[in-house]
């Protein structure tokens, strides 16, 4: 087995969503040959036809992966053989109970090792609790026969892509690495020097681990902080948005973060809580962890009292009518997952409030069983409700035309900034 070539190598990307196919692009770009596998045949079929389900890929940006055959894409293991190293892109959610769900890491580790030999490679990129790599996985790989820092390598690497935001392009992004070995580390470092412009070496991958959640810890408690602020700014009537705009002003010691509808997306919510999880198995008690995740899940409640405050003062909640702009979790994506837009909506119409939604990223979801389809964002459906609540602030949206049109404007995201004339606008 020859070692890992810096200019071109063979990789296996296991996982096409969101992290996998934007990390196989890159190898892609910088001449190497990828393997995506995906167990989703869906996700198959599309890439096959050069279709996207990807909000930050266009048709001809997947076409393009295809150009010069040497992207190959899969519902099969099997192509693992071909490659030289593993790189595992694939969900960590919660379970019912929020703690840490590793079947998907489990299941692609399952599927992977009948294709394992020696000389292999196998990097994890998604977020985990710290020990992940080395207490779950490297007894899967050994239990082939094979050692890992002998004759199998194996280390961590967290994903850091931020979906929908095109400020920092991927290989731009410091790639944090760390390895069960020495040797663990250079191989996978030379791999990731390959396509990214910095490689951070860390000493093991428990602190690579630790690193992602640290991250998205600090981003919990100060977005709740924010969420908390805004209930006793709206008490003391003051614009919380407008005092962060000021605070920025500072040039040291004052980082921005803004309020919302609540925190939503797969790292966010998500990661704190494998924190909070491991931490408890050492006797660890993270209370502000465990306060912020509070905050952020009363988030979906404070808006529905506010919302339903102001229709009520027009006229009988059951008559009222809102039209919702946005559903996804972020601005500018396709990714509805812990999207406080659906909790608000479920309230809403629990409440006997009439919902109509519009996201360009999203055609239909089903609620409670029921299928919500997206309505055209025309001047005759915004003005046959009784308002409209922004919960994502997409930037395709024209906010300066929707204010002239709409008799009310809820707005949780602060769309309507530098808007003039704010007389039927209520910023959340």
């Amino acid at each position: 087995m020859r070692l890992l070539n810096e200019v071109k190598t063979s990789i296996a990307v296991i996982g096409l969503g969101y992290v996998g196919l934007p990390l196989a692009s890159l190898f892609l770009s910088k001449g190497h040959t990828v393997y995506g596998i995906d167990l989703d045949v869906t996700k198959i079929q599309k890439l096959r036809s050069y279709q996207s389900y990807l909000s930050d890929f266009s048709a001809k940006d997947i076409r393009k992966l295809f150009e010069g055959g040497r992207f190959h894409v899969s519902d099969s293991f099997s192509d693992i053989s071909h490659a030289e190293a593993i790189i595992i892109c694939v969900p960590t959610p919660l379970d019912q109970d929020h703690k840490p769900d590793l079947t998907y890491v489990k299941g692609a580790m399952s599927h992977i090792q009948p294709f394992l030999h020696e000389g292999h490679l196998i990097v994890l990129e998604s977020s985990t609790y710290p020990g992940t790599t080395e207490e779950e996985l490297q007894p899967m790989i050994e239990s082939t026969g094979l050692i890992v820092g002998k004759n199998a390598y194996l280390a961590y690497s967290p994903e850091r892509i931020d979906p929908g935001s095109h400020h920092d392009p991927l290989q731009n992004i410091p790639k944090v690495l760390g390895g069960v070995s020495a040797e663990c580390t250079a191989r996978a470092k030379r791999i990731y020097e390959s396509i990214f412009s910095k490689v951070v070496v860390v000493s093991s991958p428990r602190v690579a681990e630790f690193t992602k959640l640290l991250e998205n810890c600090q981003r919990l408690v100060n977005i709740s902080f924010m969420n908390e602020l805004t209930i006793i700014c709206e008490k003391m009537n003051i614009n919380l948005w407008e005092a962060i705009d000021a605070a920025s002003t500072k040039p040291y010691g004052f980082t921005p973060y803004y309020p919302g509808p609540g925190i939503g997306g797969h790292c966010i919510p998500v990661d704190p809580l494998y924190l909070q999880w491991k931490a408890k198995q050492f006797g660890g008690d993270l209370q502000l962890i465990h306060k912020a995740h509070e905050i952020n899940e009363a988030m979906p409640d404070y808006v529905v009292h506010r919302v339903s405050k102001l229709l009520s003062s027009r006229k009988p909640l059951e008559d009222s009518s809102l039209f919702v702009l946005g559903v996804t979790y972020k601005k500018d994506v396709n990714d509805m997952r812990e999207s406080s837009s659906v909790p608000i909506i479920k309230k809403l119409i629990d409440k006997g409030i009439k919902i109509q939604y519009h996201d360009p990223y999203i055609e239909k979801f089903i609620l409670d069983g029921v299928t919500l389809n997206n309505v055209p964002l025309t001047k005759r459906n915004i003005q046959r409700h009784d308002g409209v609540l922004i919960l994502t602030d997409h930037s395709s949206i024209s906010y300066e035309s929707l204010v002239t049109i709409a008799d009310l404007i809820i707005d949780t995201r602060n769309a309507t900034k530098g808007i003039q004339d704010r007389s039927n606008i209520v910023l959340i």
